[in-house]
């Protein structure tokens, strides 16, 4: 399956809370889209690693997603090895993608910008024909998309473009709490509460898509950076 957009994030409900507006939007116009997360969160303090599955399977069918995998990288110890990349890789030469979004270059928690890291490595070595990855027993064709961007997490960052979600916020805060088992839900409330588990989470989420959409005269919009220099065909594109 060719995909336009391909998510390849670490954390089952990152590509949710990064960019869903993005992904509804897109799909919207026409798009076809897919999340491939790198590990199951299976270190996750809450939950399980069968229980996210299952709400990763549930958001997904919220978000209306082409496809949803997981690549069954190890949370928390992966590192940017050949191993690892070749995994990315071979998701990468399998849904052939124009642009690939991704995590972002450095954040609170450690997994998110080494993943940055392992997805940008292998975006570039996928384009290298002399690197087999297989599937289903045969040998795959090199692909390299045309663009990696990187949502913002966490941490604050600078971002290069705003995207107007506005019309799909609503549904994006819906992906978000298809993640029962990490952030608020009283059904939960016997389990050690963490970072993202309060009822304040969320907005602070709310607050940064204000902030971004407020830049751009929208209500809400999600932010990217990009390594490369971006460039637009008409001066009246922009916003």
């Amino acid at each position: 399956m060719k995909l336009d957009i391909l998510v390849l994030s670490v954390h089952p409900d990152d590509a949710e809370l990064g960019c869903s507006g993005t992904i509804l939007k897109h799909i919207a116009l026409g798009h076809k889209v897919g999340i491939v997360d790198l590990t199951r969160g299976e270190l996750g303090t809450r939950g399980s690693a069968e229980i996210r599955e299952q709400e990763a399977t549930a958001a997904a069918g919220i978000l209306g997603v082409a496809v949803r995998d997981n690549l069954g990288i190890p949370d928390g110890f992966f590192q940017n090895t050949k191993e690892y990349q070749l995994k990315v890789i071979g998701a990468i030469r399998k849904y052939r993608p124009k642009i690939i979004i991704t995590n972002a270059y450095h954040d609170r928690h450690p997994d998110h910008g080494r993943a940055n890291e392992l997805v940008e490595a292998s975006a570039f070595l996928s384009g290298l024909r002399k690197i087999e990855t297989f599937n289903d027993g045969e040998v795959q064709e090199a692909w390299r998309p045309d663009l990696v961007l990187h949502f913002i997490q966490d941490r604050y960052i600078k971002p290069d473009i705003l995207i107007d979600i506005t019309e799909y916020w609503d549904k994006k805060i819906e992906s978000i709490y298809a993640y029962g088992s990490q952030f608020f839900n009283p059904e939960w409330s016997d389990e050690p509460q963490t970072y993202i588990s309060t009822p304040e989470f969320i907005n602070v989420v709310a607050a940064r898509a204000s902030e971004f959409g407020k830049s751009i005269g929208a209500k809400y919009a999600e932010g990217f950076t990009s390594r490369k220099i971006l460039g637009v065909d008409d001066l009246f594109a922009l916003k």
